[in-house]
């Protein structure tokens, strides 16, 4: 992708994670609640034992771990959507788009010819949460992408999509 093919930033340069006359699809909000109540299951028992020994020793000090423990969640509780809102996905002609990243972006660009097979998966929390993923794998081990958080359906139909779309690239070669 040459520089002319990003749009500006703010300074005038071109943003490599931009590209001109691309539309982006974000995936589901769910993902974000999803996460919350992982991190809720993971921090929740944390800072009650934190404060449950706190409480047992009844030293002031001790109150310092649920504390921490509490203040890590709660900054978790503020990333975590941020986060999900920066996840997005492009289909173009001859290639995936995959963004995602806040502080540290990433942009993944899989040509459709290059893929071997796409995979959909929902755990029990995605299926609660009516979400699944979608893992892109290319022939290169190091090279696979995702897109977490989509619909169902919406997974289901890029599946579909990008298979075919691999098998005529493929086809072609």
């Amino acid at each position: 992708m040459t520089s002319d093919a990003t749009a500006p930033t703010a300074d005038g340069t071109r943003d490599p994670f931009a590209p001109l006359d691309v539309s982006w699809t974000p995936v589901s909000t769910r993902l974000a609640r999803a996460r919350l109540t992982v991190l809720a299951l993971w921090f929740g028992p944390l800072v009650v034992a934190g404060a449950v020994v706190a409480v047992a020793t009844g030293e002031a000090w001790v109150w310092v771990w649920p504390a921490v423990t509490a203040a890590l969640a709660a900054w978790q509780s503020w990333l975590i959507p941020r986060q999900v809102r920066a996840m997005a996905y492009a289909e173009r002609a001859d290639d995936l788009l995959i963004r995602r990243g806040i502080l540290f972006r990433s942009l993944v660009v899989v040509p459709y010819g290059r893929m071997q097979y796409v995979d959909v998966t929902a755990g029990p929390l995605a299926r609660r949460f009516r979400i699944a993923s979608v893992q892109l794998h290319t022939a290169s081990p190091g090279t696979g992408a995702s897109i977490e958080g989509l619909p169902p359906q919406e997974a289901a139909r890029l599946r579909d999509r990008l298979a075919s779309r691999g098998e005529s690239r493929l086809a072609g070669l």
